[in-house]
């Protein structure tokens, strides 16, 4: 198809490249601009791949960025809200340094516009569109965006969660974003910026979703935990009974508290002999502390005094019961069950 045609279908709604996929695709300006080169030297890009939906529409499961880098280019991609994003403004390119400033259209300026006849050629250059699921199941496109994703800015095992539970439900998924920019929950993790960049923060509130209220029995069937957390949050967001209410009461509560009782130490190995926590955010401290906690939330308010909750976290790092079962070589199907049960059995009233 042309871009021209592709441009057709973004304008009448009937090709969605989902905009709150864009803070997952990290493009430079750079390799922007070397798409729109390729375009303009005549240089084919590579295929992208759609799901067509039950009312006709595609989903665009690969090529997100690269038809998101053109629709910005010539001025009508939207974001989230509807509004339209800020045109592209061109930096220079190996082969072409004259694109250095250019803009698709500029009447006041016209020697920074691209000009009709590179506009033209742009409009006429054609991309292989390739169907690969029709009204087929969400967890497909999962699978797809797992393996069509091997660009130049792979995502992170979240970054893919979430843009099939956007596909699925765009509500839930603003829903769990909201959650993981709750101020409590971020001023207890204490995560590097790239893991924020990542999404980490949401991998975290998903996983708080989908563990804290499961059967000791199943989290010793846990296998795979990424895939693990796909399958249970995509049923979430599936299940229309699902009662958002109760979950987002207990997620707050207990980062309420521990906001309260520990704050930014919440997630790191207490040091016995230099009485202080140290080093960096440690899932397994998450499991045990979030997660047990979260399973009571309701007997963690103003009457539990916060030096008892923290001389639990900090016995807990003295003993082989939580020890034995972290650190760098264990895995998370090995190590759920076990950190979880016991924070739920330590942290009960």
């Amino acid at each position: 198809m042309s871009i021209g045609e592709l441009l057709n279908l973004y304008r009448d709604n009937e090709l969605d490249i989902h905009p709150e996929f864009q803070r997952f695709f990290r493009w430079t300006l750079s390799q922007k601009s070397r798409l729109i080169e390729s375009l303009l030297l005549g240089i084919p890009l590579p295929s992208i791949f759609v799901s067509q939906r039950r009312d006709g529409v595609w989903d665009v499961i690969d090529g997100v960025q690269r038809l998101s880098t053109i629709f910005q280019f010539i001025g009508v991609l939207r974001n989230e809200t509807g509004d339209l994003v800020p045109p592209l403004v061109l930096s220079a390119t190996k082969y072409l340094p004259s694109l250095e400033g250019r803009v698709w259209e500029d009447e006041e300026h016209p020697e920074r516009d691209l000009g009709r006849d590179h506009q033209l050629i742009v409009k006429r250059s054609k991309i292989d569109v390739k169907i690969v699921l029709r009204e087929s199941d969400e967890q497909s496109k999962y699978e797809l965006f797992q393996r069509l994703n091997t660009g130049g800015s792979p995502l992170s095992d979240q970054e893919l969660r979430n843009c099939i539970i956007i596909t699925i439900n765009g509500d839930f998924y603003r829903w769990i974003n909201e959650l993981a920019h709750y101020q409590p929950f971020q001023d207890c993790i204490s995560v590097s910026e790239r893991l924020r960049d990542e999404q980490y923060d949401l991998e975290l509130v998903t996983r708080f979703l989908v563990l804290r209220n499961k059967p000791d029995e199943e989290l010793r069937q846990v296998g795979e935990i990424g895939d693990y957390l796909t399958d249970r949050i995509v049923e979430m967001a599936q299940d229309e009974a699902y009662q958002r209410e109760v979950e987002e009461r207990a997620f707050k509560a207990t980062f309420d508290y521990l906001a309260r009782c520990l704050g930014d130490d919440s997630f790191r190995r207490y040091d016995a002999q230099r009485q202080k926590f140290r080093g960096p955010f440690l899932i397994s401290a998450f499991e045990f502390i979030a997660l047990g906690i979260g399973r009571h939330y309701q007997d963690f308010g103003e009457g539990r005094d916060p030096e008892v909750v923290a001389g639990i976290v900090k016995t807990a790092w003295a003993d082989p019961a939580l020890t034995n079962h972290i650190g760098s070589g264990v895995r998370a199907s090995s190590r759920i069950p076990y950190t979880i049960p016991l924070g739920r059995a330590r942290f009960a009233a």
